[in-house]
């Protein structure tokens, strides 16, 4: 089984930084990709930022670009979303999605989220 756990989140004011982890752990021969997704309330989830295994070249939603970066630590099976310039709009529960290859297939697993809130 593949254990997918976020971390990080809180309440920041306006303008503060955040970073958030998330930690794969489990039979996992690699990550093939890792996508961080935020739900609002009474909104749909939204993919925020992804980054797929041997490319350079991240996604990022239109609201968060120049403001969040998603970076990846392979030796820790650990991605991260660096988030700065937060807004109130930020607010959402924050996922990560891990697609992960073992021995026999290739599965996307789910984190429990992490809450982030962004108030003065």
């Amino acid at each position: 089984q593949v254990q997918v756990e976020e971390s990080g989140g809180g309440l920041v004011q306006p303008g503060d930084s955040l970073r958030l982890s998330c930690a794969a752990s489990g039979s996992i021969l690699s990550i093939e990709s890792v996508g961080w997704y935020r739900q609002a309330p009474g909104k749909q989830r939204e993919l925020v930022a992804s980054m797929a295994k041997g490319t350079s070249t991240p996604n990022y939603a239109d609201s968060v670009k120049g403001r969040f970066t998603i970076s990846r630590d392979s030796a820790k099976n650990t991605d991260y979303l660096q988030m700065s310039s937060l807004q109130p709009e930020d607010t959402a529960v924050y996922y990560c999605k891990v697609t992960a290859r073992r021995v026999w297939d290739v599965k996307d697993y789910w984190g429990q989220g992490t809450q982030v809130t962004v108030s003065s």
